[in-house]
């Protein structure tokens, strides 16, 4: 059972906090973690969950059966933007991107 979330407008090094925090984790354990958590990562994080069990019921597991047995957080690209600067110059503004791979197995 796998989700996947592309294009997160955040960096994958704030998005990393959060999925340390609910690695291995069953998963009534982890949407609780996530629920409380007072990090902006932590809804998106939480919605990718709840899509993965979403997933697994429809080959008939439980919610309560399952753990996340991997999440990974790999670079999703950059938006990149200019700045205005002095003299004429310009200087880029990169905006990174997150891509989040999550993957549940029975417990």
């Amino acid at each position: 059972m796998k989700a996947e979330l592309t294009n997160h407008n955040q960096s994958p090094r704030k998005v990393r906090l959060v999925t340390d925090l609910v690695k291995g984790k069953s998963v009534p354990e982890a949407l609780k973690a996530l629920t409380l958590l007072p990090k902006r990562a932590a809804l998106p994080v939480k919605k990718l969950l709840e899509s993965a069990v979403a997933n697994a019921k429809v080959s008939g597991e439980k919610a309560e059966d399952l753990k996340i047995a991997n999440i990974t957080v790999n670079s999703g690209g950059m938006m990149v933007r200019y700045m205005p600067r002095a003299m004429g110059r310009a200087t880029p503004i990169r905006r990174k991107k997150s891509r989040v791979v999550l993957t549940l197995a029975k417990a």
